[in-house]
């Protein structure tokens, strides 16, 4: 099955696809905790599958080259442009799997409900990590060899009784500070990722929503968190968008 199912997303347009065991990732729901504006403050209901399958989409190579300054609208478009795509690729996934007899759950965009601070049941770069594919940068995004963190995820979960890869437990990153010297917001304290850590220990995804903000107000009059100059300076980011030696 996971031979079909990779051979489908990517005839479909999919950039990478992954397998994980994702039996005992699932975050605890802390409605309690510090909270961005837009998560939810009901119970979230998702089904626990033991496997995930992830999705991951690369931008274009000149939406990110042009945002070395500030995003852009092309930029802001193809965001919402891959997302869209993604939840198309997850429903097809979805669908292919419940006829093949098992359940499915598409994380698509409406599917995913944020709790706390850009904090979710089962993150996307959870089962992106444990799939393979890649690992988490110090700006707390997924990053990949291939395509550095210019990428959008989405995952599907799943009770098929798929094959699953094994995880890159650490950071490839190194001691590389470009996207720490970058971030506007200060966000990113500049210590590299572990399974071990949690995201708020090596990155503030509450500066970074502020800033972010602010720049998206001030750049292109929208009011989201949009802001992409971690991804833009990622020397893996580079090495796909510029073909630069990483």
């Amino acid at each position: 099955m996971n031979n079909t199912i990779k051979k489908m997303l990517l005839e479909h347009g999919a950039s990478m696809v992954g397998f994980a065991n994702i039996e005992n990732l699932y975050n605890k729901v802390n409605l309690t905790g510090p909270r961005s504006e837009d998560s939810v403050v009901e119970p979230i209901h998702i089904p626990h599958y033991k496997y995930g399958i992830s999705i991951i989409l690369a931008y274009p190579k000149d939406i990110i080259k042009n945002i070395s300054d500030s995003p852009t609208m092309d930029y802001y478009n193809a965001y919402h442009s891959l997302n869209d795509k993604l939840d198309e690729l997850a429903i097809l996934c979805t669908k292919y799997i419940e006829e093949q007899g098992y359940n499915a759950y598409p994380q698509t965009v409406a599917n995913t409900k944020e709790y706390g601070v850009f904090r979710t049941i089962m993150p996307h770069k959870t089962v992106a990590v444990h799939s393979g594919l890649g690992w988490i940068g110090k700006n707390a995004l997924f990053l990949t060899e291939n395509y550095g963190s210019a990428i959008r995820l989405s995952s599907v979960l799943t009770d098929a009784p798929l094959e699953y890869n094994e995880s890159i437990p650490q950071s490839r990153c190194g001691s590389c500070m470009s996207c720490t010297n970058a971030c506007p917001g200060k966000a990113i304290s500049g210590r590299n990722w572990s399974l071990e850590l949690d995201r708020d220990e090596f990155f503030n995804a509450m500066a970074c929503r502020l800033k972010a903000r602010e720049i998206a107000a001030n750049t292109l009059d929208k009011e989201v968190t949009l802001c992409g100059k971690c991804i833009e300076v990622c020397p893996y980011t580079r090495k796909y968008t510029l073909g630069e030696d990483k």
